[in-house]
């Protein structure tokens, strides 16, 4: 008698410790679609399926008003801040580029790293310019690393960022080899289910038929014409012109042309479900996470813009890849049994000719030669022979402030002579000493924006804010992205799954929020530098 009643005493114990243990789903997965403006999910609307933006809107929960809470909106960026809820001055992520110890760098650039899987310089990479976690870093530190973190994509940034630093892995698109890759950061010899995956050799069938519109194109009524001014060739020298014959440009180019087209959205949720099932994500004692970035949408928007053809299309594809990777998440992981999230990094602004012609005031900037006119300038001004600016990118202005400080100049006179110049250009709409930010006479919305892109150590002196429709671009055109404006920074941010009830909200929230939602999901610490709040 005594036993059973000890037996019975031992087995509630353990209901006890079962019941105190927080409900969380089997697997989290977070898809980023690179420059995917806000109004995509309702331009194409009409012409997408059930099972993918529709079904997010229909059965999720969708953020109809989230926005990107700094500048500039450029992918690096984008993609950190939504993985650790976090701004550039916090947690250092500044730029696609930006500088660091005096020097230009890429924002996962690492030479003490080697690449696993490939030859190629594109495996010298890893997340160590990123100061802060992710959420993928607080859920394995939750979970005492039982959890596992994947990250995949076709760039390297939008795998290793969001990953983390604590990730099992991230593995990225090598254009040299045609193969996934990483780095020695993560591990000295890729998985086998990796290998196993490089094998099949996926770009080469996607490269071996032409790329088609996928329905009648005189019915791709959203788009301009599919020959016209304002597209660049889907890579340079090409004409983007549907339909493109795909074995020819592979011929020519490599493997890189499978990046300007819709497979390689393909390509990404190929890789993903080998993910989730070499390292069997979704199925482990604990919340595994995945976090996907589709890079193509970005290759295809820079190269014909906003409203061509080709980004429709590519739209139309990626919504039927998605409904498929959702039916696959169903069969093996269970509906309901898993998270996801769907947002972007960023939007885009229509081609600047395109805005023109519809009688919109718009213009590419004309930034040629002003380095050196602005270094002709202070060198007069501060007599002088050496160079004080150093670059002008991310729409900030980089001074040398390692001669200026050697030479005991005043910084901030010499900042004051530079906002004075660009002051007297017709397309800046402001220009600022990025010290004196709270003090400058700019819209709180702009303000506030840039003190969050404001990284001390690794942002520029000055900042530069362009007149609306107006972008520094290396084409008149295509497209880019990096400013304030609703169309680079009004995004996309929809819940699909575990613990989501239907709905949608028009109240304001930031990207930075959704880093701090999934964390309060997960019953976990948020990310070491997240200022978001949970939606819900």
């Amino acid at each position: 008698m005594n036993k059973i009643i000890k037996l019975i005493f031992v087995l509630c114990c353990f209901c006890g410790i079962a019941q105190a243990q927080p409900q969380r789903p089997k697997l989290v997965v977070g898809i980023v679609i690179d420059q995917m403006r806000w109004d995509y999910l309702y331009r194409y609307y009409a012409r997408y399926g059930e099972g993918g933006f529709k079904r997010m809107l229909g059965e999720g929960f969708s953020v109809e008003n989230c926005k990107i809470p700094y500048i500039p909106s450029v992918t690096a960026i984008g993609h950190s801040s939504i993985w650790t809820g976090s701004v550039p001055s916090i947690h250092g992520i500044a730029g696609n580029n930006f500088v660091k110890d005096g020097k230009v760098v890429y924002c996962t650039a690492d030479d003490t790293v080697t690449p696993v899987g490939s030859d190629s310089k594109a495996g010298k990479m890893s997340p160590r310019n990123l100061w802060v976690t992710t959420i993928g870093d607080e859920l394995r530190l939750a979970t005492n690393n039982r959890s596992k973190v994947i990250g995949v994509a076709l760039k390297d940034r939008a795998s290793i960022l969001p990953a983390g630093h604590h990730a099992n892995g991230a593995f990225w698109f090598d254009d040299k080899s045609g193969k996934f890759i990483t780095s020695t950061f993560y591990m000295d010899k890729l998985p086998e289910w990796v290998n196993k995956f490089n094998k099949q050799k996926l770009p080469n069938k996607y490269l071996s038929k032409k790329w088609e519109t996928l329905y009648p194109i005189d019915s791709y009524k959203e788009s301009t014409s599919d020959d016209n001014n304002y597209e660049n060739g889907i890579v340079e020298g090409e004409k983007a012109v549907l339909p493109l014959d795909l074995p020819a440009l592979y011929k020519k180019h490599g493997y890189k042309i499978l990046r300007s087209t819709p497979f390689g959205c393909n390509l990404t949720f190929d890789i993903a479900k080998a993910a989730i099932e070499g390292e069997n994500l979704g199925r482990n004692t604990d919340t595994d996470l995945l976090t996907i970035s589709c890079s193509s949408t970005d290759y295809i928007g820079h190269q014909v813009g906003v409203n061509a053809i080709e980004t429709e299309d590519c739209y139309l594809r990626l919504d039927k890849a998605l409904a498929d990777f959702f039916a696959y998440l169903d069969q093996t992981i269970g509906k309901g049994n898993y998270l996801t999230f769907l947002t972007a990094d960023h939007g885009g602004v229509n081609n600047a000719t395109f805005l023109q012609d519809q009688r919109i005031p718009a213009g590419i900037w004309n930034k040629k030669g002003l380095v050196d006119e602005l270094n002709k300038s202070l060198k007069t001004k501060f007599n002088t022979d050496k160079d004080l600016v150093k670059t002008i990118m991310n729409y900030q202005v980089f001074f040398n402030t390692d001669i200026i400080e050697e030479l005991g100049l005043d910084y901030a006179a010499i900042k004051q002579v530079v906002v004075d110049r660009l002051k007297k250009n017709k397309d800046v709409h402001y220009a600022f000493d990025m010290e004196k930010t709270s003090i400058e006479s700019i819209p709180e919305e702009l303000k506030f924006r840039a003190i969050n892109g404001y990284n001390r150590e690794r942002s520029g002196g000055v900042q530069i804010v362009l007149k609306p429709g107006h972008y520094d671009y290396y084409s008149s055109k295509g497209t880019t992205h990096g400013a304030w404006n609703p169309y680079d920074i009004h995004i996309p941010c929809l819940f699909m799954g575990w613990g989501i009830q239907h709905g949608e909200s028009a109240q304001p929230h930031y990207m930075t929020d959704i880093a701090a939602t999934v964390c309060a999901m997960l019953h976990i610490q948020a990310p070491n530098g997240c200022i978001g709040t949970p939606i819900f």
